[in-house]
């Protein structure tokens, strides 16, 4: 039998998904517009900057792969913050939404941010991307110990097709 606590428990983890979705929808929002595209070569060449001498290869790869085609690349980081912000606030497939949003938090930190470095004296700052990734772990962890939210198109789903609850559900 559900409680008033456990409901009420299930709707605030539910508002904290959806108030992150908004927050993700407005950061790609940015992504879209064409001055993010047409730097986001130099951007991922600027993170490389003053990082240490053994991590230098890491922001050369990257830049390599993203040279062939920086403008694919902007639009694929647009259309994956989209994506995440559109099942966040929906609540559609909330398992592979967290664990996608988490890796990507974390490329995005490593990569772009350069870990938030470097890390010298005057620093301020160790990035957003981990802190992102802090969150759809955090989102994934209580979702799981709240069990299905009914504040979800996945409970929609599930309710005409169980085996949804495999990819949406984190606690299944």
């Amino acid at each position: 039998m559900e409680t008033s606590g456990q409901r009420t428990l299930e709707a605030r983890v539910s508002l904290l998904r959806i108030a992150f979705g908004i927050i993700w929808g407005i950061d790609a929002i940015f992504k879209w517009k064409p001055s993010f595209q047409s730097t986001y070569l130099a951007q991922v060449k600027a993170a490389a900057s003053g990082q240490p001498h053994w991590l230098l290869w890491l922001f050369h790869l990257s830049e390599a792969v993203i040279r062939v085609d920086p403008r694919a690349f902007a639009i694929a980081t647009a259309l994956i913050e989209t994506l995440t912000a559109l099942g966040l606030i929906l609540g559609f497939a909330r398992r592979l939404g967290y664990l996608v949003g988490l890796t990507f938090s974390l490329v995005v930190w490593a990569l772009a941010e350069g870990f938030g470095g470097p890390y010298t004296a005057g620093s301020t700052d160790i990035g957003t991307g981990i802190i992102y990734a802090v969150v759809f772990a955090a989102l994934y962890g209580l979702d799981r110990a709240i069990g299905s939210s009914p504040w979800s198109l996945d409970a929609v789903i599930a309710r005409r097709h169980k085996k949804w609850k495999r990819i949406s559900e984190p606690r299944s």
